[in-house]
């Protein structure tokens, strides 16, 4: 196997002395063209043009000599690191890192960014990283081709977010522009690019926060709150019991887009973006949008409003991870479970009610669990019951070779 081998991260800067010490030394050197191009690159040396990672790592493994790779950036994150130390190659690897892309687009913005997510972009998760984008203020997404600032922008339609895209940092070439999502459609983007995804308002601490990414100590603490904290009167199905047993239920995530339909005072919207998942909030009374809209802002947190009748407002939205339905019944459950969700959640008054959605989802593939939720809520000033509230609590879960 190879004596040694140094991965160089390169941000468009001259050379350390480390790195310069490294490639002289070098027998073979593994990089993109722009890397091997290099004049540090000795001439005598083997030259491997990256393009798997892993395949390189094997040619690298069986080398006898000192093994040089180059790569843009951070090569530890998100970076080749990661493959060159899996023990399937056995390489013992030493890191001279450059200044990341993240850091380097967000100097030319003049942002801070200990505030931000950062999320990866390949075609097959181009998705989740545009939740990602719906769910936060603040976004740095590494593109890849196929999955670039026109596609981010396509998939983000009917959301405002502005774009600052970077592209072809550290090279002659670079350019940085800042654009709306919807105008980054209309235009083609040269590879490699960065895209800064800024929206909504400023949730970092005045002063800077303790934590990179998102505080999750904004709000109070606890999940299912009372329904005063959202200043609004709890609709039919938005208990607190029943409402934490629904977040239960459908598990909502960071890169989930989930929809909520029949959203009511905003409650269960706003605690499952509290989660760090996406949120589409649909309602059919523009009273209930509005409160929704109120409850997200109280809250800090970010999600789309929705007004509009179910199952026909649904056609146009975005494919959902997971659902809730708080109103609509059988008809609108399954509307959504013909767009196959992973999971969904719903309730019903009558035990007829809860067998008919039961049955339904059942014929739709879904593995139907159903409880009879009671609360009870007493006084406990003089321990009487205050108030009384039951309902069918209904999940389908969809088995992952369904989907």
């Amino acid at each position: 196997m190879a004596d040694r081998v140094t991965v160089i991260g390169w941000d468009g800067s001259p050379l350390t002395a480390a790195a310069r010490s490294a490639l002289a030394a070098a027998t073979l050197v593994a990089g993109a063209a722009h890397h091997l191009a290099l004049p540090e690159v000795p001439p005598a040396a083997e030259r491997i043009r990256l393009g798997s990672v892993a395949l390189a790592a094997r040619r690298i493994a069986g080398h006898r000599g000192t093994a040089v790779v180059l790569a843009d950036g951070d090569p530890g994150f998100f970076g080749v690191v990661r493959t060159l130390r899996s023990p399937e190659f056995g390489l013992e690897v030493e890191v001279v890192p450059g200044v990341s892309s993240v850091a380097a687009a967000f100097a030319r913005a003049g942002m801070p960014w200990d505030d931000a997510q950062v999320v990866v972009a390949h075609r097959r998760t181009l998705r989740r990283a545009v939740n990602v984008c719906r769910a936060h203020g603040k976004v740095a997404v590494l593109t890849s081709p196929g999955a670039g600032p026109a596609e981010l922008g396509l998939l983000l339609e009917g959301v405002h977010r502005t774009f600052v895209i970077c592209e072809e940092l550290g090279t002659a070439r670079e350019r940085v522009t800042v654009v709306t999502s919807d105008k980054a459609v209309d235009h083609t983007w040269r590879d490699p690019n960065l895209v800064i995804v800024i929206g909504g308002p400023a949730t970092a601490a005045e002063g800077g926060g303790w934590l990179a990414g998102r505080d999750p100590s904004t709000g109070p603490r606890g999940w299912a709150l009372p329904s005063g904290v959202y200043g609004a009167a709890m609709g039919e199905g938005e208990g607190e019991l029943l409402r934490s047993a629904q977040l239960a239920r459908l598990g909502p995530r960071v890169g989930d887009l989930v929809w909520d339909i029949g959203s009511g005072s905003g409650a269960f919207a706003t605690e499952a973006a509290r989660c760090g998942a996406a949120v589409i909030a649909v309602d059919r009374d523009p009273e209930a949008c509005g409160r929704t809209t109120l409850a997200a802002r109280r809250f800090g947190v970010q999600l789309q409003v929705v007004h509009g009748a179910a199952p026909h407002v649904l056609e146009n939205l975005p494919e959902p991870d997971v659902v809730r339905v708080g109103g609509g019944g059988a008809t609108v459950v399954s509307a959504v479970a013909d767009r196959r969700p992973q999971r969904i959640v719903t309730h019903a008054l009558t035990r007829p009610a809860a067998e008919r959605i039961g049955r339904d989802l059942t014929e739709h593939g879904y593995e139907v669990r159903c409880e009879f939720v009671q609360s009870v809520e007493l006084d406990t000033r003089a321990w009487t019951e205050r108030e009384r509230s039951v309902a069918f609590l209904l999940s389908g879960t969809l088995s992952e070779r369904s989907q």
